[in-house]
């Protein structure tokens, strides 16, 4: 470590351990073959990283917030801090470190198919030693943020030390010790994260197809709560109190780049000030749906002064009601595999 960045103290409420990158954005009337050179028509530089997005748009939630993490000595560093200090997050534990700042190569064509090239640089500094540095701001949090785009040592080190809740984002997913999968209250996965983090804890057998399914073998497994998200599809959120189908609003969406991590930022900002999960998953859809309306990750997330999008109660009857009949198939299933 080199030197730290400044901020004012605050006592955090939701700190969160994670990347800080830099967006390479080229737009291309196409994506390139192997082997072929392109001419793109524009090139942006936004503020990006997984930890650096989840950690504003808590902030702008309402919570303090307090990024762990780590920049470059670099001009990059600059660019990734711009707004995460204009939304009052709490910088002063991200370390500067001798590296590059952590840069996402991202080609987008005009039918929006794209290709990304993640180069880690600083983020790959954030390992066990590098969180012990933090212990105390951890044990104080209310909720601790966590996802995959820091070395798995540090991600477990983080878990052990938090002293509250666990809000882990497995995305990208990579292995982990599965005491932590257990530990996170709740799991945010989509559809192909929830398949590959149930394969971590049980390895030698089939892995469902079903969403469902999936979300009930993974509490199975002994995780408290579990949220599966499935894009304008809403969320599954599941823990002691059964199993919820939470529909999203539906917006004419502009950029969905970014809209996982505005749902991650926004239920831990929730979770934080005590609200259930399901209060908490709900409001967080409704902030997920308003980010996919505007450009960029960062700077589309709203604030609490923000109209977010609402959801007719016709469409949650109609997920309460597809709900109930996947629940009646699956126990006429069950039914007749006992009966043969």
């Amino acid at each position: 470590m080199e030197r730290s960045l400044p901020a004012p103290p605050s006592r955090p409420t939701v700190v969160v351990v994670g990347s800080i990158n830099v967006d390479q954005v080229i737009s291309v009337e196409r994506l390139p073959l192997p082997g072929e050179t392109l001419i793109g028509s524009s090139l942006t530089l936004l503020p990006g990283g997984k930890g650096a997005n989840q950690a504003v748009a808590a902030a702008r939630r309402g919570a303090a917030t307090l990024l762990i993490g780590a920049v470059g000595d670099d001009a990059h560093a600059a660019a990734a801090l711009t707004v995460l200090t204009s939304s009052d997050v709490d910088v002063s534990r991200v370390d500067v470190v001798v590296a590059p700042t952590g840069l996402a190569v991202i080609n987008v064509s005009v039918d929006a198919e794209n290709t990304i090239v993640v180069v880690p640089g600083a983020n790959g500094t954030v390992d066990d030693a590098a969180v012990e540095r933090h212990a105390d701001v951890l044990a104080d949090a209310a909720v601790v943020v966590l996802q995959g785009e820091i070395p798995a040592s540090g991600i477990e080190r983080a878990a052990r030390l938090a002293g509250g809740r666990i809000l882990l984002n497995l995305a990208p997913v990579i292995r982990v010790d599965p005491a932590v999968l257990r530990a996170a209250d709740p799991l945010v996965v989509n559809e192909h994260e929830g398949a590959l983090a149930l394969q971590q804890l049980r390895p030698d057998r089939p892995v469902p197809v079903d969403h469902a399914e999936i979300v009930d073998a993974l509490r199975t497994e002994g995780i408290p709560s579990v949220i599966m998200t499935r894009g304008a599809a809403g969320v599954i959120v599941a823990d002691g109190s059964g199993v919820h189908v939470l529909p999203s609003p539906r917006v004419d969406a502009v950029d969905t780049s970014g809209a996982g991590d505005a749902f991650v930022g926004a239920l831990g900002a929730s979770l934080a000030t005590g609200a259930s999960l399901v209060e908490a998953a709900r409001d967080a859809v409704r902030v997920g749906a308003f980010a996919v309306t505007g450009v960029g990750t960062q700077s589309s997330y709203p604030s609490l002064e923000d109209e977010l999008p609402s959801v007719p109660a016709s469409a949650q009857a109609d997920a309460d009601a597809a709900a109930n009949a996947d629940a009646d198939a699956n126990a006429d299933a069950e039914r007749g595999e006992a009966a043969s």
